[in-house]
């Protein structure tokens, strides 16, 4: 029978576990970008969740090693062999039944997440958007933003149809759904905004439908998340969110623009490269012309 003061100092190290997983997984947070959507309060809760989990498990685990490892060893030329144990069936149990109980305990959390990332209610669209209390809620939402996503080797293109503008820098109001339709003219690529958490791949000769909900102001990063050829790492475009008002006047003063060609970090470079007198390095292929747009970066 385990003696109090084990017990105590079992408890001790039980409570003091606890206090470190639960530190981890607040200071988890601070290790990504600013939370700029409504779906990144989410994927961080539920990340944070895993880390404190994690973190118990690991220590917990480790701790329990390193005891054994300084206070269970054998006695100096101590050769014998240990004793014969043969098996405990209520140990065995347990320790298959816990893994099981947490893989669907973390199942059931993240088909929660996803669900809230993508409700659609039955008569109109739904969308996540943030209360007095910095928690997520759900609202009714009138239709949402439509935006055309247009990826080439090696640049991004957008597409406002309803007022006839074209950007290569992608402008967003805050607090509002936005629904993108996604496509490729060659290969495979990645939307990715690091400080949105959300990533969508893009199939050629596919639209696929993308949504999310901004809530903070500020300029991100549109990164492709897929290594699309030669010249992808240079593939990002500015992301800026801004209020409705201003979203609105940016609309109705890149419209007056005349179409003009972009920019292209890609195209520059494949074209410094044709220019030397000595050739090196593998073929590759030739980046698409630089988009003609409204508004170019």
């Amino acid at each position: 029978m385990m003696k109090p003061r084990n017990i105590l100092i079992w408890i001790g190290y039980a409570i003091a576990l606890t206090a470190i997983s639960l530190w981890m997984g607040q200071l988890s947070y601070s290790w990504f970008p600013p939370q700029a959507s409504a779906e990144s309060l989410l994927i961080d809760k539920l990340f944070a969740f895993l880390v404190t989990l994690g973190t118990f498990i690991f220590l917990g685990i480790t701790g329990v090693m390193i005891y054994a490892v300084i206070f269970q060893r054998a006695a100096k030329y101590d050769y014998s062999d240990g004793p014969h144990i043969e098996g405990n069936v209520t140990l065995e149990i347990v320790w298959t039944a816990i893994p099981i109980l947490l893989v669907f305990w973390l199942a059931g959390y993240s088909y929660q997440i996803y669900t809230q990332m993508g409700i659609r209610g039955p008569m109109s669209m739904m969308h996540l958007s943030m209360g007095d209390d910095q928690t997520p809620a759900v609202i009714a939402e009138e239709t949402p933003e439509e935006i055309e996503v247009i990826s080439q080797q090696w640049a991004w293109i957008f597409r406002y149809r309803e007022n006839n503008v074209t950007s290569t820098e992608l402008h967003l109001p805050s607090n509002k759904r936005i629904h993108l339709a996604l496509q490729s003219e060659d290969v495979i690529h990645g939307f990715y905004i690091p400080a949105f958490r959300v990533k969508q791949d893009i199939v050629p000769n596919e639209t696929t439908d993308f949504e999310f909900t901004p809530i903070k102001e500020g300029t991100y990063r549109l990164r492709d998340s897929q290594f699309s050829g030669t010249y992808f790492a240079t593939m990002q475009a500015d992301v800026v969110v801004e209020s409705p008002e201003a979203y609105q006047t940016w609309l109705a003063e890149a419209a007056k623009q005349k179409p003009t060609p972009a920019n292209n970090v890609a195209a520059s470079e494949y074209a410094q490269k044709n220019t030397k007198t000595f050739q090196t390095g593998w073929p590759t292929v030739v980046p698409a012309a630089p988009p003609v747009v409204n508004y170019p970066t």
